[in-house]
């Protein structure tokens, strides 16, 4: 894991529970959420940054395929 993601989740599982909380996946709550302002902002597009860093890693496309 890389060390900007160690040191930026503080609080680990909080924004997963918050979309669990909505009824949505992660991935769809950090991207309805991405332009939200202060906090919840900033937690959907660290979200969204780490999920694609770990495809980036894996050698995974960044969007599915069913578009």
């Amino acid at each position: 894991m890389a060390n900007w993601i160690k040191s930026g989740d503080k609080h680990p599982g909080k924004f997963a529970a918050k979309a669990k909380a909505a009824g949505e996946t992660t991935r769809a709550y950090a991207e309805k959420e991405k332009h939200a302002g202060g906090t919840l902002g900033k937690e959907a597009n660290f979200a969204l940054n780490a999920m694609a860093a770990g495809k980036k890693r894996r050698g995974l496309p960044y969007k599915s395929r069913k578009d």
